[in-house]
C-alpha cells in the first residue's frame, strides 16, 4: 500500500470520510512514517479485529496464514481429545506464548468454541490490550487467562497443552533487512531474538515438552535462516517430529515440532 493509500484508508476507516481536525493529526503521524495501523488503531487477523491499544507488535499477514493452518489442525484434534465439554472444563488447551496484541490466541478462540486460550506475554503493558481485544471479539473470559513474566515463567506447573503457538522475538540483526517503519516504531522487545535472532526460540524449544500433551504441537514462526538450528534443536529435544513450511509468498517461515 503507498502513501495515498493510506491516506485514504485513515479517512474511510477511522473517520467515515469526514475531514475533522483530528484527522488532520492522524494524517501528520502517518506522513512522519508511523505505521498504518497503529494510527488507525486495530488490524484485521482472519476473522478477528485487534486493538493495538499499547501498540505491540502488529500482526503480518505471514502469520495469519500459518496461524489458519493451526487452527484447522487444533479443529482436528477435537477428534482425538473429544469436544463434548462443559463451559468450565475445555477439551483443548491452547498457549498464545508471546503474545503481543494476543491476536494469534484471539483468532484460535474465535473459530474453536472447545477451545481455552492462554495468554503468556512479558510486557504488561499489553494485557490490557489481550484483555480488550478478548473482550471485543466475543470470547467468553472464563475460556481465557493472561500470564505475565518471562516464557513459560508464570505459567501453572504440569499444565499440559494441546498447541503452543508463538510468533516470538526472531529478527536478526545481522540480516539487515527490516523495514526502518518497523525498528522505528515496533517494540524491539518482539523483534529480536538475540545471536542469529534463534536465542528466545531456543529457549522455547527445550521448555515447551515440559508443557505439552504426548503428540501436542509447537509452532513457531522464524526466519528462513533459522530452519536447519530449528530442526536441530529439535531433534537434541527429543521431539517426534520437526518440519518447516513455506508461508503465502514462498519463503519458509513457521515450523511445526510434535511431542
Amino acid at each position: 500500500m503507498n502513501a495515498i493509500q493510506e491516506e485514504a484508508w485513515l479517512l474511510c476507516e477511522k473517520y467515515r470520510g469526514e475531514h475533522t481536525p483530528e484527522y488532520a493529526v492522524d494524517l501528520e503521524r502517518l506522513r512522519r512514517g508511523e505505521p498504518l495501523a497503529y494510527v488507525i488503531g486495530w488490524v484485521t487477523f482472519l476473522d478477528t479485529k485487534i486493538y493495538l491499544d499499547s501498540y505491540p507488535l502488529i500482526p503480518r499477514p505471514e502469520t495469519e496464514f500459518w496461524v489458519e493452518k493451526a487452527i484447522t489442525s487444533i479443529t482436528q484434534s477435537q477428534f482425538t481429545y473429544g469436544h463434548s465439554v462443559s463451559i468450565s472444563e475445555y477439551s483443548l488447551q491452547i498457549l498464545d506464548l508471546c503474545a503481543g496484541s494476543g491476536c494469534i490466541g484471539i483468532a484460535v478462540g474465535n473459530a474453536v468454541a472447545t477451545a481455552r486460550i492462554d495468554f503468556a506475554e512479558i510486557d504488561s503493558r499489553h494485557h490490557e490490550t489481550i484483555d480488550k481485544n478478548i473482550s471485543q471479539n466475543g470470547i467468553q473470559k472464563i475460556r481465557t487467562h493472561i500470564f505475565d513474566g518471562d516464557l513459560f515463567g508464570s505459567i501453572i506447573p504440569n499444565q499440559q497443552y494441546t498447541a503452543i503457538l508463538s510468533n516470538p522475538p526472531y529478527v536478526d540483526p545481522a540480516l539487515n533487512r527490516t523495514e526502518v517503519s518497523v525498528t522505528s516504531h515496533e517494540p524491539h522487545l518482539a523483534l529480536y531474538g538475540g545471536a542469529h535472532g534463534i536465542e528466545i526460540i531456543e529457549r522455547i524449544i527445550k521448555s515447551a515438552p515440559n508443557y505439552l500433551r504426548s503428540g501436542g504441537t509447537l509452532w513457531i514462526e522464524h526466519e528462513p535462516e533459522q530452519e536447519s538450528m530449528i530442526a536441530r534443536l529439535a531433534t537434541l529435544t527429543d521431539y517426534r517430529s520437526c518440519t518447516a513450511h513455506n508461508d503465502q509468498f514462498g519463503v519458509i517461515r513457521y515450523s511445526i515440532l510434535t511431542y
